[in-house]
């Protein structure tokens, strides 16, 4: 039994000191933030752990697309798994820009202005479909006459190269998943823009194919010859699932951290905490794990903040 210690917080205080304290102030959502810091370490300090990280699309829209894509050029993740929006937003805000909003905004006025609200973010028309349809288009006819058959992963970092010499290629997610060779999936290719793009392109180009079953045996190989596998997992869906699913053939995840605001009681994959994962043998009896609630928005910053 330890004693409950209170904060002591100052204009001096650093969030990695402010991360140590919670550990030991039995707060709630404090301790778990705390208990994922020191599981993230463990991660990174441990080399034959191979990191995969899965997110949603939707915070890509916000400022945390900085703290994902550091992630990547820094290389603390090892594999990415994600959504179609994420290529949408990635690419969107390379070449436009999205603005700043308000939950509590009018949506009819702004959908008489054109303007597509993501939560507290406005996303112009002229900023999303439109410069998307514009920019990919030359990139794909130039990369069908490379090759007509692709891996999302294979086909991702095609566009990361693509986009290197662009002005603000640095920003972007894909260029350093490129870039570092750090390879980059996204198992529901065609639910959003980026895949909506492709499937126009194959209107007129019929023998421009995707092959999933590529991906597919890439993310088993990667998961078999790993000597430790560990997760850092944001909300649930797809991506997650494509985590712990083929972490499942290896005996399960060593490691794992769950960000999430959604309840358990749902039953949903998002809701579901680490340990459900054991039963089915998704996570490992013996591994390090925790499920912390919460915006990971918020909470994601503070966690990397730790490996810094």
């Amino acid at each position: 039994m330890k004693k409950v210690k209170d904060l002591s917080v100052s204009q001096k205080t650093s969030i990695k000191d402010l991360i140590k304290q919670f550990s030991q102030a039995g707060g709630f959502t404090a301790k778990k933030l705390a208990e994922g810091a020191d599981i993230w370490q463990d991660m990174q300090k441990d080399k034959n752990c191979k990191v995969f990280f899965s997110f949603p699309a939707c915070i890509c829209a916000t400022g945390t697309r900085g703290v994902i894509k550091d992630l990547v050029k820094n290389k603390k993740v090892d594999v990415l798994i994600t959504t179609c929006g994420t290529v949408d937003h990635d690419l969107a805000r390379l070449w436009k820009y999205y603005c700043e909003g308000k939950f509590e905004a009018d949506d009819r006025e702004l959908h008489k202005k054109g303007i597509n609200r993501l939560g507290n973010v406005f996303v112009p028309n002229e900023c999303y479909g439109e410069v998307l349809e514009n920019k990919m288009m030359p990139i794909l006819e130039k990369l069908y006459k490379k090759q007509k058959e692709w891996s999302t992963r294979d086909l991702l970092w095609a566009f990361g190269e693509a986009i290197s010499k662009d002005k603000n290629h640095e920003e972007s997610i894909l260029y350093w998943a490129w870039k570092n060779k750090i390879p980059i999936f996204i198992p529901g290719p065609t639910d959003g823009s980026w895949g909506s793009q492709l499937w126009m392109f194959w209107q007129t180009h019929r023998d421009f194919k995707l092959n999933l079953f590529e991906d597919e045996q890439e993310i088993s190989t990667i998961v078999f010859e790993a000597k430790k596998t560990g997760a850092l997992m944001l909300g649930g869906g797809i991506s997650k699932h494509h985590v712990i699913w083929h972490n499942q053939y290896r005996g399960g995840l060593d490691y794992a951290i769950q960000i999430t605001t959604a309840p358990e009681s749902d039953g949903s994959l998002s809701g579901a905490r680490t340990k459900e994962a054991i039963s089915w043998g998704k996570i490992t009896e013996k591994a390090k794990h925790i499920t912390v609630e919460g915006d990971a928005t918020v909470l994601l910053p503070l966690l990397v903040n730790c490996s810094i």
